[in-house]
């Protein structure tokens, strides 16, 4: 496969996914990322940062997709992202989910949705029944159409953005994107 090959965002942004910022911002970043990966955790600042370095001119998507082949509590923090989503919810996880990396197995996943006053009695439920598996393996599928192998991948405007060398380039092709 040609390695050079431009890849672009398979699935478009939709109401489903869990978004910050203006929905009518010129700029979309989709970032396809794992909660157990030290490298999403940090740009996970950097990426709330471009929310305040452009406000109203950005619009920030999370979408999973977990490594589980490395990354063995990936998945049911996605899960437990999901199941946080379910009560309005999905930025605080996402947060706790973050800061507390090397903490994601099921009883402390528990102890997050307790912190922030979840129903308890429908997070075990939809934890136990895997209620938002489909999701998350809809997600994933969608990113790996989309040429995603790694995390975490951004996309702006739909085209993958090269963030090998930091998050630099992509605060600087968010800053030219939102002035066009």
């Amino acid at each position: 496969m040609n390695e050079h090959r431009k890849f672009e965002l398979a699935v478009p942004v939709s109401t489903a996914d869990h978004a910050l910022g203006a929905s009518h911002a010129p700029v979309t970043v989709v970032e396809y990322g794992d909660f157990e990966c030290p490298n999403c955790k940090q740009a996970a600042p950097a990426v709330k940062l471009l929310l305040e370095r452009f406000p109203g001119r950005v619009r920030l998507v999370y979408r999973h997709f977990p490594l589980e082949e490395v990354h063995p509590h990936a998945l049911q923090a996605a899960l437990a992202a999901e199941a946080a989503a379910g009560q309005g919810k999905f930025w605080p996880m996402h947060d706790l989910l973050f800061d507390n990396q090397r903490h994601l197995k099921l009883p402390q996943l528990r102890g997050y949705a307790q912190r922030l006053e979840l129903d308890m009695l429908r997070y075990d439920a939809e934890m136990e029944g895997e209620l938002y598996l489909q999701r998350v393996r809809e997600q994933v599928e969608g990113g790996e159409r989309s040429g995603v192998r790694g995390t975490p991948t951004f996309f702006l405007n739909g085209s993958v953005q090269d963030v090998s060398f930091g998050l630099q380039a992509l605060f600087e092709k968010v800053g030219a994107e939102s002035r066009s």
